[in-house]
C-alpha cells in the first residue's frame, strides 16, 4: 500500500500505496515522472529506492515502509511506500495511523485478494478519510478493469465504486477481435482527454471532441473501434452517478439541453470540486487503471492525489496559528548504525525545531531533538524546521517508541493528551535464541530489546530459561534473525520455531487473601494490596489488541493505557505487572489471553516506592492465574486461499482436512469473510457504472475464460501449527502448479484432545 500526504499551497499531503500488487513499482514511477529519478529502479533487479534494505532487495518484496517527499505540480506529496506481506503488517498498521489518504492496488487478473480486505480494514480502522483505488498490471493477459471494478463491490470494499477513467487495450481494433492483452492508452472520462503511450513509453494526451459529429473524425480512433460506442454513454453515466452526491451538479445537470452530447460540454473545473466533495466525505471511492511497470497511468495518479484526497487541513486538527504548541506522534522508530535512533514523526500542530525540547507525553519524559532530516528512501536531508502537516525525522531521541505523543515542554495540561496510539497486530509464532556463548548473552539481550523497539510487532520473552522470539510469520521471523546479525552483530543459533499459543483463565477460585503482597523493605514487613476483578470473556466480548487481546480496566472502567505508555505513575507501574504475569502463565508458560481484568483497589503504605506496584502486581495476578488452573488453549488459525489445477483439487482438500482445516469455499469465496465468517452479499451493483467486459479484450476471451475454469480456488480455514511447511506439501500435491496466500485469521479455542497435543509440544504434559 502507498501513502501520501499533501499540500497544495499549504502542508504537503501524506499518501500511501498499499497491497502487494506493484506498489513499489509503481512508486518507482511516480519518483521518475516526478523528476526526482533521472532512471527508475525495478523490484526484479533490486535496484528500487524505496526497497533499499539487503533483504528487500535480495527478495524483491518490501519489509519496511519508506517515506519521500515528492513535488508535482502545485502539490507536494509525502509518499510512503509500505509492504503487502501480511509478516509485515504493522508498518502498514504504523503508516495508516499518520496517513490523510491512501492509494490501494489490486492486480486487475485477480481482483481484490484476501490481503486486499485486511489493509482496507486497517485504513477503517484508523480513519484514514480519502481513497484511491489504482487497477494495476492493465498490460497482463486476462486482466479486466470491468471485472475488477466489479469485485469491489462482490467483496463490500465500497459501494460507489466511480471509474474516472477507461483503458484502451489497443488503438487497432484487430487486437480487440484477437484478445491482444496489453495498455496503450487511457480515457479519462472527468477531464475529456485522451492519453495514448508510443512505443518508447512517451505519453501524449489528446481533447475528445465535444459533439457526437466530431467523433467521425477523430484521428485516434477509427470509427470501428470497438471503445468509441461507450465513450459518450460512459461520461454520462460519471456525471448522473456523481449528481447523487450534489445537489448543485444535479441542478445543473438538468438545466442542460437533452441533446445526447450535452454532458459532454461539461468542463471538468465544474466537476472536479464536486468529485473531490464526494472523495472527502467518502461517498464515493474514485478508480483508475494503467501499469505502473509502462508507467501507464502514474501521471493520472498524482492528478487526482492532488485534486481529491485530503490534506493536513482537510482532516479534524488543531486551529493553527504562528505560536501554536508543538504536537507530534512518532509512528516509526529504526536504527541506524551511523545515525543512531531515529524516529518518524507526523506534526500535527506547531512547528518543530532543531535543538528544540519536548515532552514524551505517553512516558513522563523530557526528550532532545538533536537533528531534523527530510528522508528521501535511504538518503537524508538535514532541515531547520519541521511544519505543521509534515513527516520528517528526529535524530536524539532516548525513550520515545512507536505510538508516543511529543509535545511542547510549555503546553498545558489539557493539551498533553495522548494522540490515539499505533496498535501491533498479535504475534502467532515464536522461535528460540540461543547465544553462542555466555558472553554473548548480554549482547543478544541488547539487540533485541533494540530490535523490539524498531519492530513492536516483535514480542521478547523469557520461558524456563530460554528466550522466545514471537514475530507474525516465517518470514518475519527469518528477517528478525537477519536484522540481528547484520544491524546488530549478534552471535546466536536459532532453535526450532513453534507456533505462538494462548491460555486462558481457568475455573478455580482465588485463595483467601490473595490480593497481597507481602515483602521487606528497609528490614520492615510491608503489606501492598492490590484487587482485581477478573474473568474471561463473554461470547460477543472482543479483546483489546494493545492487551493482547484482553480487556484491562481501570477503578472507572476505562481501558488501562498499554504497559509501554505513562511510566512513572502508579498506574504505569501497575500496567507494566500486568503486562508482566499476562506475558507467561505459572499453568502453562503461554500467554494469557481473553480475560477481562477491572483494577478495584489498591493500596501501598505511605513512603513506600511506587515502583513497587509493578513486583505486587505481578505476583498478585500470577497467583490468580495459578489458582484458576490452566484454562482452555487457544492456537492461532490462517485462511487460506489456494489455486491449483481441476486434477490437484481433491488431493488439496483431503489434505487440508486431514491437517485440521475447514474449506469454506471452493468457488470465488467471496461470501466468506477472513476470519471465516459468513458475510452479507456483495453491494448492488445499482448506481455504478461498470464498463463492459469487451473493453479488456484478453480478460474477456474466450481463451481466457477457457484456461481459467481449468483451475479452482479453495478458500479454507486451518490452523497455523500444520502449515508451516504448506508450500512445500502443495507443490508435491500439484506438480508445482498450485499457489497459495495466507492471511492471519486469529485465534480459536481448541478441542481436549488438541488440548494434549499443545501441552505435551511445550512440555507440559
Amino acid at each position: 500500500m502507498f501513502v501520501y500526504r499533501w499540500t497544495r499551497y499549504s502542508p504537503s499531503k501524506v499518501v500511501k500505496f498499499g497491497f502487494h500488487s506493484g506498489k513499489t513499482t509503481l512508486s518507482e514511477s511516480i519518483l521518475l515522472k516526478s523528476s526526482y529519478l533521472s532512471s527508475r529502479g525495478t523490484v526484479d533487479t533490486g535496484s528500487t529506492t524505496t526497497d533499499f534494505l539487503p533483504a528487500e532487495r535480495e527478495r524483491g518484496i518490501t519489509i519496511q515502509s519508506a517515506s519521500i517527499p515528492v513535488k508535482w505540480k502545485d502539490w507536494t506529496f509525502n509518499l510512503i511506500d509500505t509492504p503487502g506481506h501480511a509478516d509485515f503488517g504493522m508498518e502498514v498498521e504504523s503508516a495508516s495511523r499518520v496517513v490523510d489518504g491512501a492509494v490501494v492496488l489490486i492486480d486487475s487478473v485477480e481482483g481484490v485478494e484476501a490481503q486486499t480486505k485486511g489493509v482496507w480494514r486497517q485504513l477503517d480502522r484508523y480513519g484514514v478519510p480519502t481513497r484511491i483505488m489504482f487497477l494495476n498490471k492493465l498490460d497482463r493477459p486476462g486482466a479486466s478493469f470491468g471485472a475488477s471494478l466489479a469485485s469491489l463491490l462482490s467483496h463490500r470494499l465500497h459501494p460507489h465504486p466511480m471509474a474516472l477513467l477507461l483503458p484502451i487495450a489497443s488503438f487497432d481494433p484487430r487486437h480487440y477481435a484477437i484478445a491482444e492483452p496489453g495498455i496503450h492508452g487511457l480515457v479519462d472520462l472527468v477531464k475529456w482527454q485522451v492519453w495514448k503511450w508510443d512505443e518508447e513509453g512517451t505519453p501524449s494526451c489528446h481533447p475528445l471532441p465535444r459533439d457526437d459529429e466530431t467523433f467521425s473524425d477523430f484521428g485516434l480512433f477509427p470509427p470501428s473501434h470497438p471503445i468509441v460506442p461507450h465513450l459518450i454513454p460512459a461520461r454520462t453515466q460519471l456525471l448522473e452517478n456523481l449528481s447523487m452526491f450534489s445537489e448543485e451538479l444535479m441542478e445543473e445537470l438538468l438545466g442542460l439541453p437533452s441533446s445526447p452530447t450535452a454532458y459532454l460540454n461539461v468542463d471538468s473545473s465544474r466537476i472536479l470540486p464536486h468529485l473531490r466533495k464526494a472523495t472527502l466525505k467518502n461517498e464515493i471511492l474514485p478508480v483508475l487503471g494503467g501499469s505502473a511497470m509502462k508507467n501507464i497511468g502514474t501521471d493520472l495518479v498524482m492528478d487526482y492525489v492532488g485534486e481529491l484526497l485530503a490534506s493536513p487541513l482537510d482532516v479534524p486538527h488543531d486551529p493553527q496559528a504562528s505560536n501554536s504548541p508543538v504536537r507530534l506522534l512518532a509512528w516509526k522508530v529504526t536504527w541506524d548504525k551511523k545515525r543512531g535512533w531515529m524516529t518518524f514523526v507526523r506534526v500535527y500542530s506547531g512547528k518543530l525545531t532543531r535543538h528544540s525540547v519536548v515532552f514524551n507525553s505517553s512516558r513522563n519524559q523530557r526528550e532532545r531533538v538533536s537533528k531534523l532530516l527530510l528522508l528521501y528512501a535511504s538518503e537524508a536531508e538535514e532541515v531547520d524546521e519541521l511544519p505543521f502537516g509534515s513527516v520528517g525525522v528526529i535524530l536524539g531521541l532516548k525513550y520515545t517508541r512507536t505510538g508516543d505523543t511529543l509535545v511542547s515542554t510549555g503546553s498545558p495540561p489539557a493539551a498533553r493528551s495522548v494522540l490515539r496510539e499505533i496498535t501491533p497486530p498479535a504475534a502467532v509464532i515464536a522461535a528460540s535464541i540461543i547465544p553462542q556463548s555466555h558472553s554473548d548473552l548480554e549482547p543478544v539481550q541488547e539487540a533485541l530489546e533494540a530490535l523490539a523497539r524498531t519492530d513492536p510487532s516483535v514480542r521478547v520473552d523469557m520461558q524456563e530459561g530460554q528466550i522466545l522470539v514471537h514475530g507474525m510469520g516465517a518470514l518475519h521471523l527469518e528477517i528478525v534473525e537477519g536484522r540481528l546479525k547484520d544491524e546488530w552483530n549478534a552471535r546466536f543459533e536459532v532453535g526450532k520455531r513453534r507456533v505462538s499459543y494462548r491460555e486462558g483463565l481457568g475455573p478455580g477460585e482465588p485463595a483467601p487473601n490473595s490480593n497481597v503482597w507481602q515483602t521487606d523493605a528497609g528490614g520492615k514487613q510491608i503489606d501492598i494490596s492490590i484487587t482485581f476483578d477478573i474473568r474471561s470473556l463473554e461470547d460477543g466480548e472482543i479483546g483489546d489488541p494493545n492487551w493482547d487481546g484482553n480487556i484491562v480496566l481501570d477503578e472507572k472502567g476505562r481501558p488501562f493505557p498499554s504497559s509501554d505508555a505513562m511510566t512513572g505513575t502508579a498506574q504505569g507501574y501497575i500496567a507494566q505487572g500486568i503486562s508482566s504475569a499476562l506475558s507467561n502463565s505459572p499453568n502453562s508458560s503461554l500467554a494469557i489471553s481473553h480475560l477481562h481484568i477491572r483494577l478495584k483497589e489498591f493500596l501501598i503504605p505511605p513512603g513506600i516506592a511506587i515502583s513497587m506496584l509493578t513486583g505486587a502486581t505481578a505476583i498478585v495476578m500470577r497467583n490468580r492465574i495459578r489458582d484458576a488452573g490452566i484454562g482452555p488453549l487457544m492456537e492461532p488459525f490462517v485462511r487460506l486461499k489456494i489455486s491449483v489445477t481441476e486434477d490437484s483439487l481433491g488431493k488439496v482438500v483431503k489434505d487440508l482436512t486431514e491437517h485440521g482445516g475447514e474449506v469454506l469455499d471452493l468457488e470465488t469465496g467471496s461470501a466468506v469473510s477472513v476470519d471465516g465468517a459468513e458475510e452479507i452479499g456483495g453491494y448492488t451493483e445499482e448506481g455504478v457504472y461498470i464498463p463492459p467486459l469487451s473493453l479488456s479484450p484478453s480478460g474477456n476471451s474466450p481463451e481466457s475464460s477457457g484456461s481459467l475454469r481449468l483451475r479452482r480456488s479453495v478458500h479454507a480455514l486451518a490452523p497455523l501449527s500444520k502449515m508451516l511447511d504448506y508450500s512445500n506439501r502443495l507443490r508435491s500435491m500439484s506438480g508445482g502448479h498450485g499457489v497459495f496466500e495466507m492471511v492471519n485469521a486469529g485465534f480459536r479455542e481448541v478441542s481436549v484432545a488438541r488440548k494434549v497435543e499443545i501441552l505435551k509440544e511445550i512440555g507440559r504434559a
